[in-house]
């Protein structure tokens, strides 16, 4: 196999990686070994030294399986190298260890675990940390006049879907001399691309779209080999990498990656639009749809609108609950990214560990459902959801 750059995002999602197999397969084969063997001293300490590429512990993620999904990897984010570990959170742990020393600054709403990562472990570790709201700018500006250094966010954003503008954000973090790394798990790299668009760091939950099945978990930190390497010690030491068997995994799911989210894209536009119009839904967010506040942005920097949506149902919690437990077709399930529709409360799950009010202040009301929208067909995902509405669309 050969890495063309030059390649189109599906191609080089099924042959983004320079490993060829000794017996022409198409695919690397599993390696789940632990250790490599080596002729000699000098052939081992070139490995070890980096002056060759080779197996020789698979901890250290020096392991050809892992070698080739890192490629592939790299290569869909158009990122220079890509580190894969073992959830997103090792990812982002990796991250914030390594390029947070000088002060991190959250900008807009993120994912629970995230911000309990953020706002109740790391500070523990003597690491500033900074969580700020999206329309917080002037927060924001101060932090970097403050020589914070890095600058972390989600965009489309878990689970509101606000739209945040990389070559912006970009722009002003690097005037400060700040990194800005961006989780790209929502979006996929089929629907934005930030290195692209001036950012330096990309993570994802490979757990999500790029696993896609519900089978898997595992994170990759994607970006320039210069900020890459100090991340290295901190996944090696720590233990995060991947076993061989799920970077397999992972890699068979990369090769079909393009095809699933478009059909998530094109689903979650029609439940989209189907649950606007309905009048037990108060609000709908999806920046697909022309009215969301950030469509024009997203249609700016994004190819496609994403699998992710957030419905706010009339009433309060308890009637957002009704309706999830009613839903037959749409499991209720604390994840998403797969093939299946899922929803989930964040109430009672990715922000369940927030204080009511910093829900509030977020805008995450005990109301909003969060829907993965799966590849199923759209009219069967309408007519569950209208159904655990209470059939009212009328």
């Amino acid at each position: 196999m050969t890495r063309d750059k030059n390649a189109r995002l599906a191609t080089r999602a099924i042959h983004g990686h320079t490993a060829d197999d000794a017996y022409g397969s198409p695919y690397p084969p599993i390696y789940n070994t632990t250790t490599f063997g080596f002729d000699s001293t000098a052939d081992l300490l070139d490995v070890i030294d980096g002056r060759t590429r080779g197996g020789l512990y698979t901890r250290y993620g020096l392991n050809p399986t892992i070698y080739a999904l890192e490629e592939t990897l790299a290569g869909l984010e158009s990122a220079e190298a890509a580190w894969v570990f073992s959830s997103g959170m090792a990812a982002l742990s990796a991250l914030f260890l390594t390029h947070g020393r000088a002060g991190i600054v959250c900008v807009g709403d993120a994912y629970g675990g995230t911000l309990e990562l953020l706002e109740q472990q790391l500070p523990g570790l003597g690491l500033r940390t900074h969580c700020i709201l999206g329309n917080e700018g002037d927060k924001l500006d101060a932090l970097l006049a403050d020589g914070v250094k890095l600058v972390f966010f989600e965009t489309p954003t878990n689970p509101t879907l606000d739209i945040v503008d990389i070559r912006a954000m970009a722009a002003k973090a690097h005037a400060h001399g700040a990194l800005v790394a961006i989780d790209n798990t929502f979006a996929s790299p089929v629907n934005q691309r930030p290195l692209e668009l001036g950012a330096d760091l990309v993570m994802h939950s490979a757990t999500k779209y790029l696993g896609g099945h519900s089978d898997l978990t595992a994170g990759v930190l994607m970006g320039s080999k210069a900020l890459l390497e100090p991340v290295w010690a901190w996944r090696k030491n720590l233990g995060t990498v991947p076993s061989p068997e799920t970077a397999a995994l992972l890699s068979r799911s990369l090769r079909t990656l393009v095809v699933r989210v478009r059909q998530h894209n094109a689903n979650a536009q029609a439940v989209a639009e189907a649950m606007a119009r309905h009048p037990k839904i108060a609000r709908v967010h999806y920046p697909g749809l022309p009215d969301a506040p950030g469509h024009r942005l997203a249609k700016a920097q994004m190819d496609g609108f994403g699998g992710m949506l957030s419905i706010v149902v009339r009433g309060d919690g308890s009637e957002a609950t009704r309706v999830a437990d009613r839903l037959r077709l749409i499991r209720l399930a604390p994840s998403l990214g797969g093939v299946e529709s899922l929803v989930t409360q964040p109430c009672t799950t990715t922000h369940h560990g927030l204080a009511p009010e910093a829900r509030a202040r977020r805008g995450i009301p005990d109301a909003m459902l969060r829907l993965s929208i799966g590849i199923e067909d759209a009219d069967d995902l309408i007519a569950d959801l209208q159904q655990a509405l209470g059939d009212a669309e009328r």
